[in-house]
């Protein structure tokens, strides 16, 4: 009797029957290419001339995602791969050189930022070097979500096209209950998840800031059950302001 509490709990879980994990993780096999690196925002860069070292430079990408050179006052770098940036470099600096031999390496990577907000633990902004955090991994850093946030409705604000901002929903229950892996997006640079409060928690707040404080939260009666006489309801006292 005394385990049949957990019993009947763990044929309530809402987490189906998962493969066991294996013991040692297996290894990433790279035979598939991975998406192309695209520049971004305080990245370093250097651009490479082989005929004409001379102008060999090291360039920052500025806050607007665009560069300047010593040939190219102004050229859009972010959202671009090395290759492509070097073929637009390689278009503008053939009105100075013949046959410019060039190339476009990244120094240094800036990090990555995201930033969870809404009913976590830990709201803020985390800063990772590589691969932006996945889902799971930046609700993870906030700490998790609060008893009060609304976990089937978490959603993401992501700057599209024109730096217009975007809300994408994501499903979040499925990740929690291991229901689809692939719902564990990988988050874009500078993405905003969001936790909003459960509709129980927004009357809790009504309820705090415009009844509780002006209304006894003592007052109406309780009811008991007799202990001598099952069955039996008994009607206690109305409750007093304490005079």
């Amino acid at each position: 009797m005394a385990l049949l509490p957990a019993a009947l709990l763990a044929a309530c879980s809402s987490v189906p029957n998962l493969p066991p994990a294996p013991l040692e993780p297996t290894p990433v096999s790279y035979t598939t290419p991975l998406p192309a690196y695209r520049i971004q925002v305080g990245d370093v860069l250097e651009v490479r001339l082989l005929l004409n070292p001379e102008l060999n430079e090291e360039v920052t990408v500025r806050p607007d995602g665009h560069i300047s050179t010593t040939v190219v006052p102004d050229a859009v770098a972010a959202g671009k791969t090395p290759v492509q940036l070097a073929d637009y470099l390689r278009s503008q600096y053939a009105r100075e050189l013949t046959n410019p031999k060039l190339t476009v390496v990244v120094k240094s990577f800036a990090p990555t930022r995201v930033y969870v907000g809404g009913q976590v633990d830990n709201p803020g902004e985390f800063v990772t070097v590589g691969p932006t955090l996945t889902l799971s991994q930046a609700i993870a850093r906030a700490g998790g979500i609060k008893l009060s946030g609304d976990d089937a409705k978490v959603f993401i604000i992501r700057r599209g096209p024109n730096d217009k901002p975007q809300f994408l929903s994501v499903d979040w229950n499925a990740v929690r209950h291991g229901q689809n892996p692939d719902d564990d997006v990988r988050l874009a640079p500078y993405d905003v998840v969001y936790v909003p409060k459960l509709g129980i928690a927004e009357v809790y707040k009504f309820y705090n800031q415009y009844i509780g404080q002006f209304a006894n939260p003592s007052f109406g009666f309780s009811y008991l059950l007799n202990p001598t006489n099952t069955g039996v309801v008994t009607q206690s006292a109305p409750a007093t302001s304490g005079h």
